[in-house]
This record gives structure tokens, sequence and C-alpha cells, in this order.
């Protein structure tokens, strides 16, 4: 019976991640993400741009690499959780998620800056340190079977038992969540213009080219 109840939960994953995108995702513009860049402005950290001969001789290119993980909480991941938090907090009665590390350490941070609840969903074998991280920023979290369940019924019974006004904030599919994420790049364009260096590619495992 286990079997069959983990086959069906992982074909549902499947066919939920190989739909194509919602047309009705109302998707940021870039003065989205400059709003957003305006909101982190002193609660995330500029980070820093790091180069490597070694890289550069591999590659054959001059490239920079974006050094996320010394941003808050360690990923890139705060820039869009914080701004998604800062959108909804003077209405919102809590945040709740869903997330297996990165995300969820954003919300719990995030929702703790803003004094605001957070409730994260995380399933049960999730990274013993990232599962410390969330609940050391104060998130209160919920655990699932990610073989045997699907986290978006889960997270609609969860919401069930919260108070009314409650937020769900996505890892990605979420306007605030993606402008945010997108200051990642504006930091890194701005920093490289500013030494009037000109981009030729870029690249979303923050490595860019030229």
């Amino acid at each position: 019976a286990n079997s069959t109840k983990t086959s069906e939960a992982v074909t549902k994953y499947r066919t939920k991640i190989m739909t194509a995108p919602d047309e009705n995702l109302d998707l940021p513009t870039y003065e989205d993400v400059v709003d957003a860049a305006k909101i982190l402005d002193s609660v995330a950290h500029h980070t820093p741009l790091q180069t490597s001969r070694t890289l550069d001789n591999e590659l054959g290119v001059k490239a920079f690499v974006k050094c996320e993980n010394m941003q808050r909480m360690g990923a890139f991941k705060f820039r869009g959780g914080y701004n998604a938090v800062s959108h909804c907090k003077d209405t919102a009665a809590g945040i709740l998620t869903y997330s297996s590390g990165n995300h969820a350490q954003a919300i719990a941070l995030a929702s703790k800056l803003h004094g605001i609840p957070a409730t994260i969903i995380m399933p049960k074998d999730a990274p013993p340190l990232k599962l410390i991280a969330t609940q050391s920023y104060g998130g209160n979290v919920i655990f699932y079977d990610r073989y045997t369940e699907i986290r978006d019924e889960v997270a609609k019974r969860v919401k069930e038992t919260l108070p009314e006004g409650t937020v769900f904030v996505p890892p990605y599919d979420h306007k605030y969540v993606i402008a945010g994420q997108g200051t990642v790049g504006k930091e890194m364009i701005d920093d490289l213009q500013s030494e009037s260096i000109t981009l030729d590619y870029l690249f979303g495992e923050c490595i860019i080219l030229i």
C-alpha cells in the first residue's frame, strides 16, 4: 500500500512540474525589481562579486561570481522572502509556506523581522541544519512525508487550521518573491556597469561571463 501511495504522489508531482506556467500568474516588471531593491536596501546584504583565474582559464572568458552564500540566512532566497512578506505585513495574520530549506529559512527570518508568525511545512527528511535554522528564526515547523503526500494539499489543510488572514507565500510562483530574487541580477549589473564592464552573458547559476 505504501509503495502505491508513493508512486501516486510521484506521478502527481511530475505532472505538476511538467505543466506549463500559469498564464494568469502576475509576473513582476523591472519596476517591481527596482522597488524590491529599495525595500531590501540596508536589510539584505549587498554581496560581493568574486573572480577566479582558474575559472577564467577553464571557461576561456572573464567570469564574475555573485557570492549569495554570504547573504542573510546563507542564500539569495532571503531577498524574495523578505520582499514578499513586506508587501503583506500590514494585513497578514501570519505567513504560511512550504520548503525543504532555503525558502523556509527566508520566510521564517523575514516574518520574524516583521513581527509576524510564520508556519513552515517541511519534509520529514529536510536537511537537519536547515530545519534547525528555520526553527531558530521562529518558524513553526509542520512536517509532511514528501514520498506519500503532495505539499500543496498539505498546505491547504494546514491553512484551514491557521488564523483567518494567514497569507501563503510559495517558494517561486509569486510576483514579489520573483522580484526580490531579481535584485541579485540588478545588483550584479549595477556593480559591473559602475566599472564600465559590458555584459555578454548572464547565467542563473550566479556567474556572469564577459
